[in-house]
């Protein structure tokens, strides 16, 4: 793992800043529009400018047959179930809480090592766990005495971050003789076809040219939240020191839900903020080194 320069560390701030800023730009997108259709629309796009950048870089995008399979099992938790449960979930959720759940990917991945793959947990985690479920409840127990509809929002945000968290696990068990940015790239464009369907089943009735305030979120989702943020991911990706990926993911939902302040005028209660405390406690169990003795 080489140091990281200037230059990488200013990729690295505005790929933080750029992912935590698009949750309320998501949620300027999909408030009054069909999610599924503006997922849709951002994934073509955003798989389109990668497709043009992949391109333009000489990488190869041939994925050998042996590994087709292996590359579509690892799109369904890690990119086709997060796509559309997330972007469902943001429409019946304050985009600041929605950050919040959906950033507690990283303690669901222990969760799913340790239960399923038999992985011996640190201490720390446990620690981390408990904190995500004590904040995780917090925030549905809240949402239980909200409108009809809210409850339902944390679940489907849960289960997106929960098989996030598996797909991340699944990740580290897979070798793949190809590189990280044709990976990502098959992955995503997996999605496409999975989420067109969903809308042509459950949205054509809401189908609508996008008004202007939408274009805007759409652009950017398409031009920074995929494009941009995954061609500096992928560069960043094998150089980034635990301590640096840990910090930039934490800082994530913290910026999702002060973003959702200034730009919706979205005003959390005191458990929001709880909430917000107990999971960075837990993704900093989860995330950062142990200190060198």
């Amino acid at each position: 793992m080489t140091a990281l320069t200037r230059r990488d560390l200013v990729l690295l701030a505005l790929l933080t800043l750029a992912w935590g800023v698009n949750w309320p730009v998501m949620k300027f997108g999909v408030t009054s529009f069909p999610p599924l259709l503006f997922r849709v629309i951002v994934l073509a796009g955003g798989v389109a400018v990668l497709w043009l950048w992949i391109r333009a870089r000489g990488i190869a995008l041939a994925v050998p047959p042996g590994q087709r399979m292996t590359v579509l099992w690892l799109a369904v938790p890690n990119v086709i179930i997060w796509q559309i449960l997330s972007v469902l979930a943001l429409k019946l959720l304050p985009s600041g809480r929605a950050a919040i759940l959906g950033y507690t990917m990283p303690v669901w991945a222990v969760v799913v090592s340790v239960a399923f793959f038999g992985d011996r947990p640190l201490p720390r985690h446990w620690l981390g766990i408990g904190a995500a479920f004590v904040g995780t409840l917090l925030l549905l127990a809240t949402e239980f005495t909200a409108l009809a509809g809210r409850p339902l929002g944390t679940i489907l945000m849960l289960i997106a971050a929960a098989t996030w968290g598996w797909g991340t696990v699944l990740m580290r068990r897979h070798v793949l003789e190809l590189p990280t940015v044709t990976l990502g790239f098959w992955m995503l464009a997996a999605a496409i076809p999975v989420a067109a369907v969903t809308t042509l089943a459950f949205e054509t009735a809401q189908w609508r040219a996008p008004t202007p305030t939408e274009w805007a979120a759409i652009s950017y989702n398409i031009f920074v939240a995929i494009a941009f943020c995954h061609i500096v991911w992928f560069h960043l990706a094998r150089l980034l020191p635990p301590a640096a990926s840990g910090l930039s993911v934490m800082l994530i939902p913290v910026l999702g839900v002060f973003s959702s302040m200034a730009m919706l005028g979205e005003q959390p209660h005191w458990h929001d903020y709880t909430a917000l405390v107990l999971i960075l406690v837990a993704l900093a169990t989860v995330l950062l080194p142990q200190r060198s003795r």
